[in-house]
């Protein structure tokens, strides 16, 4: 049940209003003061304050006040006579949730208590939300214990709670998107939003709009306004991945953007203010971008205030056991099976692969396991005929399947799990580019199309480690 407080010097009212509010099947709690409000406050739970505006010493507007410091999700109601109308208009402004004007009417008391409520219910459900996501986004579930990770998780610690820009550079696959999250969830900007852009992926003609807005009539197709990514990203976080795809055009105005802490929107002819904190992930180098005159220097050191490099996963293959154990976990649980075994010798084998997409390929890896694995422990053998084992590349540049496969298997299921992979990995390395993809595979784009819609594959969707 529901606990309202109902703060008012007329005794009268208050009795009136714990009968009505008790009648509606919610259990109100009478103050006569802001004073006594506040050791109701201290000393219970209440899921929402309706509050007379004028009371005698201490205001309805100082205990909104109050009541923002003690707990922010706490929604506040204002009941003001009409010759008071105007102050209650700004106290909605100062935050109030809502108010209603004397003498009101049952209904209205009623509709206006359970939109409070429902605000309320939503606000906890988001904190909730808010503190799984600081757990699920910890530096602590960026796995492993070689001193390449524990580095990595320091720097994750260090730059959490300050605001400044971030550049996160690593090869695709290794864990850029992962430290992105941890950083934002692990930071004061925690409740507000984390927005991801990947710069490849979207076509450079639409970028411009994607990041920043337009306003109706702005061009061809633009039918009404459209907030762009700094809109939503405002108070948060704007994780713009692979910033070294970033035509020079842009770049000049992100540098701009990130100077005046301005964006203007395409169409527009009034800058607008944002509060964003910037983290960039690239897999180029951009010292040698800069050198080409691909990428601005000044916007690499606008960027590059906080760097973070992420090692290969052929860099800290020690790391691998522990990998493997918490994606087997973490299947497992999605499947509602066992965690796989591996034998020595199958780690090992692991272990000595190059994996050329990073951790991502590993976590593939094992998902795959959990569907092609008879059951018990998993065998150099059973990675042979997974082609697991098939980024050992012979001297013509082509997978070499090493030992014997284990009979019987369904050879159309392997070769078109093994298609499935070689297209995610071009998709993966032409950073989610169709056309890029098809290039690195000799086919057609019509080809990779087609493809891709047979073994449904989400081009846009597999960016957790990216």
């Amino acid at each position: 049940m529901h606990t309202i407080l109902i703060v008012d010097d007329e005794a009268k009212l208050l009795e009136v209003l714990s009968v009505a509010l008790e009648n509606m099947g919610y259990s109100p709690i009478a103050a006569a003061s802001v004073e006594e409000a506040l050791v109701v406050l201290r000393e219970q739970e209440v899921h929402l304050v309706l509050s007379d505006l004028r009371l005698p010493g201490l205001s309805g507007r100082d205990l909104l006040e109050k009541v923002k410091s003690l707990e922010p999700g706490l929604p506040v109601v204002i009941m003001t006579a009409y010759a008071a109308l105007k102050d209650a208009v700004e106290i909605i402004k100062e935050g109030a949730f809502d108010y209603i004007v004397k003498p009101f009417d049952l209904g209205t008391l009623e509709a206006t208590v359970a939109s409070a409520l429902r605000f309320h219910a939503l606000s906890a459900d988001n904190k909730q939300l808010r503190q799984e996501l600081g757990k699920t986004f910890s530096d602590r579930n960026f796995i492993g214990h070689s001193l390449a990770i524990q580095a990595v998780r320091q720097s994750i610690r260090e730059v959490s709670a300050s605001a400044v820009n971030v550049l996160i550079t690593g090869e695709s696959g290794t864990g850029k998107e992962v430290v992105a999250k941890a950083i934002h969830y692990n930071g004061p900007r925690a409740s507000a939003p984390f927005v991801a852009v990947n710069c490849a992926a979207i076509p450079e003609s639409l970028l411009e709009s994607e990041l920043f807005g337009h306003v109706k009539g702005a061009f061809t197709g633009a039918i009404s306004s459209r907030p762009g990514r700094f809109v939503q990203a405002d108070s948060g976080t704007l994780f713009l991945d692979e910033i070294g795809d970033m035509p020079l055009s842009l770049q000049a105005k992100i540098l701009r953007c990130i100077q005046e802490k301005t964006i203007e929107p395409v169409g527009a002819n009034t800058p607008r203010k944002v509060d964003v904190r910037i983290i960039a992930a690239t897999n180029q180098d951009l010292a040698a971008a800069i050198s080409r005159g691909d990428f601005r220097q000044d916007l690499y050191y606008r960027l590059n205030v906080y760097p973070i490099t992420l090692p290969p996963l052929r860099e800290h293959t020690e790391d691998i056991p522990l990998l493997i154990e918490h994606f087997s976990q973490k299947f497992a649980a999605a499947m509602g099976k066992n965690p796989l075994a591996f034998t020595p010798e199958a780690l090992q084998s692991l272990q000595a692969a190059s994996w050329p997409g990073n951790v991502r390929e590993l976590e593939n890896c094992v998902e795959r396991l959990f569907i092609v694995a008879p059951g018990g422990a998993v065998t150099p053998e059973m990675l042979a005929s997974d082609f697991v084992a098939g980024d050992m590349q012979d001297s013509q540049g082509s997978a070499a399947v090493t030992g014997r496969a284990a009979f019987p298997l369904d050879l159309s299921r392997q070769l078109e799990d093994m298609e499935r992979e070689l297209i995610m990995q071009a998709l993966e390395e032409a950073g989610g580019v169709q056309v890029k993809a098809a290039e690195l595979l000799h086919i057609s784009e019509r080809s990779i199309w087609h493809r891709i819609k047979k073994l449904g594959i989400a081009v846009l969707n597999k960016k957790e480690f990216m």
